[in-house]
């Protein structure tokens, strides 16, 4: 696609397939107005300054690491706390944002569902509404017209790859028209605790920012832990998964293995395996949108699958939508 094209791209994409129309694939839920136009509000100016200070703010943060780790130190309470925060954030999004209120791999109690919604919202990387909406659109229209974030956006020449990789990867965020709730969440919206939640996003965000050098000034006593807990716990740690979780987006549609069938370009990268706790997995999540594990081949690691797989072993979690080996051997190219 050339610029002039994209620039021109009218917000009502192509008729989404039968298959997806339904909800089939988990991306568009059963009853959704598909007639609705995928394009909804516009972001405010001051909602378009947060998206600036919340992107570039903490890749600032990762950009200084080298010399505040030079000059200052790094103690194990900074470590632990970003550990703790990081991975709670992501589990938030992949197992809650991601598998559970995207594409419903699994149904969870209430309380399950709220918790997870509020772990997603400490990662920072927008509402459970906003995410959830821009995620089903991504399915919806993987790799084509209307998909909100693919590489392939401008083409496949030299130059036009590198700046669809720049695009997918962060760009897309600071598009100012949002995807239309009422089209592609409206199961959320009809949520009165998730919506609640995704009210409350702002909260979230000084928690998540708060908490880590009110802890790290609790454990050292002292306001140079409540600084280092905020730069390292806050910070840092949220410009890591945020890029991370945006890799998906670029690397996991551009490098990598396709052993299974997939309409779009998604693959496997198994160097971001672990830090994204299975979703660069990709490939099979294509192929399979609903399935709970990403992860299903020999040696392939996927934490938040064990972690759904816990959730059901104590009854939190049931209907877990398991990959099984005849619908594996269906989806495989060979």
């Amino acid at each position: 696609m050339t610029a002039e094209a994209a620039a021109a791209r009218p917000t009502e994409a192509p008729a989404v397939p039968a298959a997806e129309a339904d909800g089939a694939d988990g991306t568009t839920p059963a009853g959704a107005n598909i007639a609705r136009p995928i394009i909804g509000a516009t972001r405010s100016g001051w909602q378009q300054g947060l998206v600036w200070l919340f992107v570039v703010g903490p890749m600032l943060a990762l950009l200084a690491t080298v010399p505040v780790v030079w000059g200052w130190g790094l103690g194990w309470h900074d470590v632990v706390i970003a550990a703790i925060f990081y991975t709670v954030g992501i589990l938030g999004v992949t197992v809650g944002y991601h598998r559970h209120f995207t594409h419903k791999s699994f149904k969870a109690k209430p309380w399950l569902r709220v918790i997870l919604a509020i772990g997603g919202a400490l990662a920072v990387q927008g509402s459970v509404f906003a995410w959830v909406a821009d995620h089903r659109r991504h399915h919806a229209f993987s790799d084509k017209e209307g998909d909100p974030h693919s590489p392939w956006r401008y083409g496949t020449s030299l130059v036009a790859v590198a700046r669809g990789f720049v695009w997918a990867h962060m760009g897309w965020l600071f598009e100012r028209r949002k995807t239309n709730y009422q089209r592609f969440i409206p199961d959320l919206l009809a949520d009165r605790a998730i919506r609640m939640v995704s009210k409350l996003f702002g909260v979230w965000v000084l928690v998540s920012l708060a908490l880590p050098a009110l802890i790290g000034g609790l454990v050292t006593w002292s306001w140079a832990g409540a600084l280092t807990g905020f730069f390292w716990g806050g910070l840092v740690r949220m410009a890591v998964s945020h890029h991370v979780t945006w890799s998906i987006n670029s690397i996991c549609h551009m490098f990598g293995e396709r052993p299974f069938r997939s309409r779009d370009k998604s693959r496997n990268f198994w160097p971001l395996a672990i830090l994204s706790m299975g979703e660069s997995w990709h490939n099979l999540h294509h192929a399979d949108p609903t399935c709970a594990r990403h992860g299903v081949l020999r040696g392939q690691i996927d934490i938040s699958a064990r972690l759904i797989w816990f959730f059901e072993k104590f009854g939190w979690a049931w209907e877990v939508r398991w990959p099984t080996p005849r619908r594996l051997e269906k989806l495989k190219t060979t």
